[in-house]
């Protein structure tokens, strides 16, 4: 349940956002509005948030960057494009496992009505594995 009311909470602030501004615009124009509009529903939210990425304990300061995190357990991805490619959800799916997050959002604001620019991506696997036994 909390998930779906978080989801639903940034979902509707982004229909507020994108029923204000229309299609067409950058990315970070809906990121700082979207944002914005989050806060001032009291939530928390963080951009441009670093992620590193772990290789065998090694940390590879990556330049990965989550656009924005709702209240330390929701990522969401904004975007503005023809339309949501596969790569963007796997994109979404790697940073929910790195960050051991379960639910993200995928929000395509170059779209008529948002709602058809909506993709909800749950992580099911858990990116930690056990090492493995010495020899």
């Amino acid at each position: 349940m909390l998930f779906e009311s978080l989801t639903g909470e940034v979902i509707e602030a982004a229909m507020k956002v994108h029923s204000t501004l229309g299609a067409g615009l950058f990315e970070e124009v809906y990121k700082v509005c979207l944002r914005h509009e989050l806060q001032k529903r009291e939530l928390k939210v963080l951009s441009e948030v670093g992620l590193p990425v772990i290789y065998d304990e090694v940390k590879l300061e990556t330049g990965y960057r989550i656009d924005l995190l709702v209240e330390d357990n929701l990522i969401v991805e904004l975007k503005s494009v023809e339309r949501i490619a596969p790569v963007h959800k796997a994109q979404l799916l790697t940073y929910l496992k790195l960050a051991e997050i379960q639910v993200g959002l995928i929000l395509n604001f170059n779209v008529p009505h948002l709602k058809d620019g909506i993709l909800r991506v749950v992580n099911s696997f858990p990116l930690r594995v056990s090492p493995r036994p010495p020899r």
